[in-house]
């Protein structure tokens, strides 16, 4: 077989190049840092990577209005123009830019010159976010260009164009062929134009190479984007000199019956392929080589083909069973008015299987002649070579209807695993067996499986091949547009921690993931999501928010009876008498926690009958004392706590007046600290006093 002699070529040049793999590198190191990050479009033009980052919590803005303070705002390597850079410094936004140093020296060539007065051309695609950054520092009217046609349409259009000062640049990912033909334009039509090559060389060597490898090569695979500018030039590339060129996004996408048939496979990748897709290409491809040159002992079609050359008829027939023997069966053949049997072996795939328990006196079974003794009259028969030829039949239709098969997990093998489904084994590649290929095979052993059938071979010895993965991704997009169909705002799910980040938890509801912010996780504040679940944990939550054009969820989580405020509101109204913690100290007072969550103030004024300069000088930090609560403002989340009216209020209270008047509640009038208490607070009071008795916020955690 050809994939015996199969040779892969895998282009050097493939893959990040500097500016890309510089701007992703930047937005992974932010991560590292705790910080919050969006970026200016995506940042580079791959879905998978742009997947991965927005599941880290990675928000893709188009505009830097979009961006919230909090955040740190990622320019990508593409670039921006100067009016975007500005607009992001009145802002005053954390910013992280991470242009390109090719593209930065393009932006500083065409500001210089058409401060000048010079007219700029610029090689490129005009749509292009690069090519846009490119416009928005020329100080005059530039003009764009595909190829050296409108190089010359431009040039004729244009009155004394050739004596004008010109200054002429290309977009970093331009077709180097396409340059160099229009660079004979220019110095034919305009010799005395500025002319600089600013054509990325990692560009032009990864064009190179790819015309040089297709060029040898008798199928191509172009690995990329498929928004990806410099991709798609890979592939008219490679195009031209291999008809038998594909553009792939991922393994998913190889065309595995044309792969078949090459003996020359080269590959090559955009700047924005990261290297794990590739790498997830090569493996798929030499799973199924590996798969396809692997002989194993028990190959079922080896099997069934070896014995069908004994056959002396092949003839199909029907025959009632008339005893059962441990090593064999015995059997009535109407059709032929004879007597045959059946061996043990001949009867099931399973050799641990017992006659008796497969089939009774009386049963009626199809089977395939193997052997006829004319000379004894007997007739050798086999049940299970005829199960496997129906079970053939099975496997060969469920490829062309595209139907579902179920199975057992029989054994894991090198590169994937064997399927055992309507007697048939069927071979699934690793890459292929699970939703990702981290997840381990073994926990599929002896386990019942869905796949499709995705190849079938016929011609010499006979092979089927299946997946899981395709019918796992099937059933997940089902399930992401049914809860798309009817997911609404507070609706509550039972969900599976997944991941962990710095600012959240996300949360698979259902075939999709939603994220609770930190900030949702609990009413006090937490410095990190594991300090409330962990990844497994079994939650219920309810949707706070849906982003259905970004498809985005947010979710929610602690629950409003947990809420320390409730519990305050049921628990401790005013007058109440309570033990609290002193936890903080200011000049005006001191902060004491009621309950976990709630901090009150006791006014320095309301701290001792005696007149004290500052808390320090009656309490500590750690200290609990006894307090009643004399006000609480709900709206403003802050509570008003005395010593000195609950010291009085003991004092005074004489031993045999043990009546009803001590359970009375004192006017909240009698309790407020008096005028000269009051002016002092607020000559002392700083911006602290708004953290009063403040339970954690999603503002607070924000900021």
């Amino acid at each position: 077989m050809k994939w015996l002699i199969m040779e892969i070529t895998v282009a050097e040049s493939a893959g990040f190049c500097f500016g890309v793999d510089r701007a992703v590198k930047k937005v992974y190191k932010l991560l590292e840092q705790r910080k919050q990050v969006c970026t200016l479009g995506p940042i580079i033009h791959n879905a998978h990577l742009v997947s991965e980052l927005e599941s880290k919590g990675v928000r893709i803005v188009s505009d830097p209005s979009q961006a919230e303070q909090y955040e740190t705002l990622v320019i990508r390597s593409h670039g921006v123009s100067q009016k975007i850079c500005e607009h992001i410094k009145e802002r005053q936004l954390d910013c992280c830019d991470a242009t390109c140093p090719f593209v930065a020296k393009i932006h500083e060539l065409v500001l210089s010159f058409s401060k000048k007065g010079y007219t700029i051309l610029i090689a490129g695609d005009e749509s292009h976010p690069e090519v846009q950054g490119i416009i928005g520092y020329c100080q005059t009217q530039p003009i764009c260009f595909l190829n050296e046609s409108e190089l010359q349409i431009i040039c004729k259009k244009n009155a004394n164009f050739h004596k004008k000062s010109l200054c002429v640049v290309a977009q970093t990912t331009f077709d180097m062929v396409k340059w160099n033909k229009c660079l004979a334009v220019l110095k034919d039509l305009c010799p005395n134009a500025q002319i600089f090559n600013t054509i990325c060389s990692a560009t032009a060597n990864r064009q190179s190479e790819a015309k040089e490898l297709a060029s040898k090569s008798d199928l191509m695979l172009v690995i990329g984007g498929r928004h990806s500018s410099n991709t798609n030039k890979l592939y008219d590339i490679c195009k031209e000199y291999c008809k038998k060129t594909y553009f792939i996004e991922s393994a998913d996408e190889l065309p595995m019956a044309a792969i078949k048939k090459a003996e020359h496979i080269g590959i090559t990748a955009g700047a924005s392929t990261p290297a794990s897709i590739i790498k997830e290409v090569l493996d798929t491809m030499t799973d199924e080589i590996k798969t396809s040159a692997h002989d194993t002992e028990e190959n079922f079609e080896q099997l069934l083909e070896e014995s069908l050359k004994n056959f002396n008829t092949g003839e199909r027939v029907v025959g009632v069973v008339t005893s059962i023997a441990p090593n064999e069966v015995q059997v009535d053949i109407e059709s032929r008015k004879q007597a045959g049997f059946i061996p043990v072996d001949e009867l099931s795939n399973d050799p641990t299987a017992k006659p008796e328990d497969l089939v009774k006196i009386g049963d009626t079974l199809e089977l395939l002649i193997m052997r006829t003794n004319d000379q004894e009259g007997t007739i050798m028969l086999s049940k299970k070579r005829l199960d496997s030829i129906k079970g053939w039949d099975t496997i060969v239709k469920a490829e062309e209807e595209k139907t579902v098969l179920k199975g057992i997990v029989s054994e894991v093998v090198k590169g994937g695993i064997i399927v055992i489904s309507n007697g048939i084994k069927v071979f699934i590649p690793a890459s292929l067996a699970t939703a990702s290929r981290s997840e381990p095979l073994e926990d599929l052993l002896k386990k019942e499986v869905s796949f499709r059938i995705i190849e079938v071979s016929t011609k010499g010895r006979k092979r089927a091949v299946g997946s899981i993965r395709a019918l796992l991704k099937e059933e997940r997009n089902k399930k992401v547009a049914e809860f798309w169909e009817n997911a609404e705002e507070g609706k509550t799910y039972t969900g599976v921690v997944k991941s962990l980040t710095s600012y959240g938890a996300f949360v698979d509801i259902g075939g999709i993931d939603g994220m609770i912010h930190i900030s949702e996780l609990s009413w006090k504040r937490i410095k990190h999501p594991s300090e409330v679940v962990n990844v497994g944990d079994t939650v219920e939550v309810f949707i706070k928010s849906l982003d259905r054009e970004n498809g985005k969820i947010s979710l929610g989580y602690k629950k409003e009876e947990d809420n320390p405020w409730e519990i305050l509101k049921n628990n401790y109204p005013v007058g109440t008498v309570c033990e609290v913690e002193i936890v903080g100290m200011t000049t005006f007072g001191a902060f004491a926690k009621i309950i976990d969550g709630i901090d009150g103030l006791i006014h320095v004024s309301q701290i001792s009958n005696e007149r004290i300069e500052k808390p320090q000088d009656v309490l500590s930090l750690g200290q609990k004392v006894m307090v009643k609560i004399t006000a609480i403002d709900f709206d403003r989340k802050r509570i008003s706590l005395s010593m000195k009216i609950l010291a009085k209020e003991n004092a005074e209270v004489k031993p045999e007046e043990t009546d009803v008047k001590t359970q009375e509640t004192l006017e909240v009038n009698d309790t407020e600290p008096s005028a000269e208490a009051v002016q002092e607070t607020k000559a002392e009071a700083t911006p602290e006093i708004g953290a009063e008795a403040t339970p954690q916020s999603e503002d607070a955690d924000n900021e």
